[in-house]
């Protein structure tokens, strides 16, 4: 062994002409040139770098400092073994980036950090450009100390979650911008601070995350649902405004006192209000400005003659009235008489064969597994998302306390798919099952639409085909599929009504 000839890295051998790994895809990439820092005719990149100076300049975090090569590399530089870091694989099936670090780890030699007890107030509130600061420069921190230790914390944060060196610089270089612009150096960091590194296009969830584990995160936003609703009532008029504020409290936080209730869901919120926001802008329209003036027939002209509109419009308002007849804020419930009809169901169909066979013969393995995951089981896009690594063990899917045995062809198809996630996420600290680009580097679970992409159709869709055939091959054993599928009796007599099995529906 010997030491790699461009970079000195220790442990080379001659299978890649004396270079290590990095160094020999650097040169694939680089030209020859004079390195403007060491002065080696070396392969250099467009700044006229070579890999070990330019090394230097990204891990020290002279870069996202704003400082300059020479300034990273004129104390020395750090030296190590050949070929012992990580490489990480891209995002795309197959390909590997040649000369490309994983995250540094963290330096335990910075002291902890404590946010000063006091807050600068300002003179008035300004907007502030940051465009304008990427082109004029931005200020250095006035506090280092706090600096260096949010510095440590997102190595230390990048070695836990398989972060790669660029994503580490974005987030070094928004933690120095929102530090440089701080009213009061020292204090925790407020999230609208981060939120206007938007306008750069960094990454603002890391940072914010960064600062969380820090301790040093200041929310002065408050839950997303209430700036959604303020927005949503914001051109009514202000006593309704005053109202419905009244009746979102107690949706969201309940009430201890008499009446009592308890909260309710964001979900079931953000529906009920979405619902009747047309009827509620109606009436503001017409001169209305108090929940107190409607009457029955303003209740008639405004819902929807039949159907699912009218349904839910009608929810959504006797929800409203009905709370605040009982806080004493009108004094009358003007839907009491009134017949607003319910929902009416989707009636399960079965889906075309070749639907799902694309799909599970697909040669992406994400593709395979999540639709043999649903196509099999019947799970839905919630359980799909929230499954870990460790709920598939001794051939069995665990879900729900429920223990099912795994088929042959799904197995098959979640073992392809964990060995494509350990090559192209060898480092991620995620414990989900499946991940993405974006919730490798994260501990969240992959969206939605994710799930519904890979499929090619709703999981509910899947689901109910599912069931159909299931109830088709046991001649409507309702026990079974309850069992399996994890439905009610009423769930699955409906399925069976569906297939004309009134007689085992009934029974």
């Amino acid at each position: 062994m010997a030491s790699c000839r461009d970079c000195h890295a220790w442990g080379v051998t001659r299978m890649r002409e004396w270079l290590c790994t990095a160094c020999h895809g650097w040169r694939k990439t680089k030209s020859m040139g004079t390195c403007q820092s060491c002065h080696a005719a070396l392969a250099v990149n467009d700044e006229q770098a070579c890999r070990l100076c330019w090394h230097q300049y990204r891990v020290t975090g002279a870069k996202a400092a704003g400082l300059g090569l020479l300034a990273a590399n004129q104390s020395g530089q750090q030296l190590f073994f050949a070929d012992l870091r990580h490489v990480a694989a891209s995002q795309r099936r197959g390909y590997r980036r040649p000369g490309f670090d994983p995250a540094p780890s963290a330096r335990p030699d910075v002291l902890p950090f404590t946010a000063v007890p006091y807050h600068q107030l300002v003179l008035f509130d300004s907007e502030r450009d940051l465009r304008r600061g990427r082109i004029q420069g931005f200020p250095s921190t006035a506090h280092p100390e706090m600096a260096a230790f949010l510095k440590q914390t997102t190595l230390e944060l990048a070695a836990r979650q398989g972060w790669s060196s660029n994503n580490v610089e974005n987030v070094q270089r928004g933690l120095a911008i929102v530090l440089a612009l701080q009213d009061t150096p020292g204090a925790p960091v407020r999230t609208t601070e981060v939120l206007r590194l938007k306008q750069l296009g960094l990454n603002r969830t890391r940072v914010l995350e960064v600062c969380q584990a820090a301790g040093l995160l200041h929310d002065d936003q408050g839950p997303a649902i209430d700036r959604w609703v303020a927005g949503a009532i914001a051109l009514l008029p202000q006593q309704m405004q005053s109202e419905l504020a009244h009746w979102y409290s107690v949706m969201a936080s309940g009430s201890k006192t008499q009446p009592r209730s308890k909260p309710r869901s964001e979900t079931t919120i953000r529906l009920y209000l979405r619902w009747s926001l047309p009827a509620l802008r109606t009436w503001a329209a017409t001169g209305h400005t108090s929940l107190r003036e409607i009457t029955a027939d303003e209740i008639r002209a405004v819902l929807p003659s039949t159907g699912n509109p009218r349904s839910t419009m009608g929810r959504g308002l006797r929800c409203i009235f009905r709370i605040l007849k009982a806080h004493k804020l009108v004094f009358l419930n003007p839907l009491n008489r009134i017949q607003t009809g319910v929902e009416a169901t989707t009636i399960p169909l079965p889906l075309p064969p070749t639907k799902l066979r694309e799909a599970l013969e697909s040669t992406d393995p994400a593709t395979a597994a999540v639709t043999a995951l649903a196509a099999f089981y019947g799970l839905r896009t919630g359980q799909l998302r929230s499954l870990l690594l460790t709920d598939l063990h001794s051939g069995y899917l665990h879900l729900d306390q429920r223990r099912i045995p795994l088929a042959t062809p799904v197995r098959d198809r979640i073992k392809a798919w964990l060995e494509y996630r350990e090559e192209c996420w060898p480092n991620t600290a995620n414990q989900h099952l499946f991940i993405s680009r974006q919730s490798a580097t994260e501990h969240r679970p992959v969206g939605y639409d994710w799930v519904t992409r890979r499929i090619g159709t709703t999981t509910q869709k899947v689901r109910e085909d599912r069931i159909l055939q299931e109830l088709i091959a046991t001649n409507g054993d309702l026990r079974r599929i309850c069992d399996m599928f994890g439905l009610t009796i009423g769930g699955a007599q409906r399925y069976a009504a569906i297939l004309g099995l009134t007689d085992l529906a009934n029974g």
